[in-house]
């Protein structure tokens, strides 16, 4: 991987991120205020709302963070490494509690007359891509397994 690619990945990871907490730190605050007026509407409290966008962006963070250390390795060269899977393992795991939160998203967004049942089809949806791509970073994580495998047996011909 060149450095331009490595630095415009590096810039876009900074700026994502800092998007994400400024979500947390101003976002959410001003959506507390937004569910107080509706609140009697929900069917659930606003603050279980307010815990499942902090969560939420939360697991996006650990997301960010992990592919940081992915492209770190690769400049290195040391993505083949046992470490490079417990970063993959941590990004499935982070995909897969979003689309958990996601769906309780829908779950206290489905009772009451708050939101159209579309609405919570579209969650439904929105769960079911989810977990579309962590299967699909369980496929790359085979491909690297099966990359250091080949890796291996190259460096043992030489």
């Amino acid at each position: 991987m060149g450095k331009l690619t490595v630095l415009a990945l590096r810039a876009v990871l900074v700026m994502l991120l800092a998007g994400s907490v400024f979500v947390q730190a101003v976002m959410v605050p001003l959506l507390g205020r937004d569910l107080e007026g509706i609140g009697e509407d929900l069917a659930y409290p606003p603050a279980a709302f307010l815990i499942l966008v902090i969560l939420g962006v939360g697991t996006a963070q650990i997301v960010l963070v992990c592919v940081w250390r992915l492209v770190t390795m690769v400049r290195r060269g040391t993505v083949f490494s046992h470490a490079a899977f417990r970063y993959v393992h941590i990004v499935i795991g982070a995909i897969v509690a979003a689309a958990v939160l996601l769906f309780l998203l829908g779950v206290f967004l489905a009772p009451g007359e708050a939101v159209a049942p579309g609405i919570v089809l579209l969650i439904g949806g929105g769960v079911v891509a989810v977990l579309g791509v962590a299967l699909v970073v369980l496929v790359l994580r085979m491909l690297l397994a099966q990359a250091a495998r080949m890796r291996a047996e190259l460096d043992e011909v030489i």
